[in-house]
């Protein structure tokens, strides 16, 4: 019995010593810190695929930013030529109005006395145009000497100059000359918005006097936005009128604006930069102006040696592809990347690497590093 257990035991242990060995010489690969050698076993659940590097035309991806903007004529601050006290207004920063809208009604003794003042010139003109009228008849007839019919001249022009002025006058804050006359003279003048657009700032308050240089409010027209870039001077040569591009905000990178570049710049600020003012395609009631955003430019297409995204590797901060030696044996190569383009980077090496023409994995780098970590542990 003891010498049938030991024959069993032994065949048990030579059996499990052959299939470990099997097993080791299936499985095993070598490894050094950046040179991987698989095994044929391996290979095959690697599924890998190897090429030459592509030399293909590729855009590069300038990336910008800046904020939305509104030309002048699309913002107006408001404020009292004459100035006076304010009597009533309902605007709140964010509400809409609309062109020609009553904003505020200002009070001021001063838009009395200044229909008076208008009331009486106009009166007095009468008076001394027909005199001026009369001083041509007697002169024509030889019955007035020639320096009454002068004066009379000379104070009809002048009060026709003083009717005109003050008419300006009355404009300027809103009265109608035309209409004014002695039954509807009033205390107060209605403040009127010049714009279709939205209230920005608020600076008054009922009761408030307002000086003829304070402003009460600031409206802007957000309809013709555009969207002010900050560019560098060293990439002002890669820019033209009418290229496109495309801008999103940080909070929501995901919804991309269409946008054509409009002018640009010719003046060189402290730091390197020029303005670049770019048009939206489509306008988005979402885009406040003074928002900040984020912008890629394409610029001219270039030849670049390219790979798949899927044979580059990141690791510990630094880009990696793998060069294939053999079928089996792979080096891990630290290389710096250009532009990305439709799943193709730009692999940026040595032109002598570049000319050797080798073979780079370009499908399953990450297998790779992760049996090459794996294994140099």
């Amino acid at each position: 019995m003891k010498i049938y257990l030991y024959i069993l035991f032994s065949g048990l242990f030579v059996m499990a010593c052959s299939n470990k060995d099997q097993k080791e010489e299936t499985v095993a690969a070598t490894a050094t810190a950046d040179t991987l050698v698989l095994s044929n076993e391996q290979l095959k659940n690697a599924s890998l695929a190897i090429g030459q590097m592509q030399e293909l035309e590729i855009s590069s991806l300038m990336k910008v930013n800046g904020k939305i903007d509104v030309p002048p004529q699309n913002m107006v601050s408001i404020s009292v030529p004459l100035g006076g006290y304010l009597k009533t207004s309902k605007l709140l920063p964010g509400m809409h109005v609309n062109k020609g809208e009553v904003v505020a009604v200002m009070e001021d003794q001063q838009y009395i006395q200044l229909q008076q003042d208008y009331l009486t010139a106009k009166v007095k003109l009468v008076m001394f145009e027909k005199e001026f009228i009369r001083q041509k008849e007697l002169n024509a007839s030889q019955a007035s000497s020639d320096k009454m019919l002068q004066q009379a001249e000379s104070e009809y022009k002048t009060q026709k100059i003083l009717v005109s002025a003050l008419a300006q006058k009355l404009q300027l804050v809103g009265i109608n000359p035309s209409t004014l006359n002695e039954n509807n003279i009033s205390k107060s003048v209605n403040i009127h918005s010049p714009i279709d657009g939205y209230v920005t700032k608020v600076n008054v308050n009922i009761g408030k006097y307002i000086s003829p240089t304070e402003i009460m409010f600031e409206l802007v027209n957000p309809t013709d936005i555009h969207l002010a870039l900050k560019i560098f001077e060293k990439d002002l040569d890669k820019l033209f009128i009418g290229q496109g591009l495309v801008a999103f905000t940080n909070n929501n990178p995901q919804r991309k604006y269409d946008c054509e570049v409009l002018l640009i710049g010719k003046d060189i600020n402290q730091e390197g930069f020029t303005d670049v003012h770019c048009h939206f395609e489509t306008y988005d009631k979402l885009l406040i102006p003074g928002t900040y955003m984020n912008a890629e430019i394409k610029v001219r297409n270039r030849k670049a040696n390219v790979l798949p995204i899927d044979g580059i590797v990141r690791f510990e901060g630094k880009q990696y592809v793998f060069k294939a030696i053999d079928k089996q044996q792979f080096i891990m190569t630290e290389v710096r990347l250009g532009d990305t383009e439709n799943g193709m980077t730009e692999i940026l090496l040595p032109e002598k690497d570049i000319l050797d023409k080798a073979n780079y994995v370009t499908k399953g780098a990450y297998t790779l590093l992760m049996m090459l970590k794996n294994e140099a542990e």
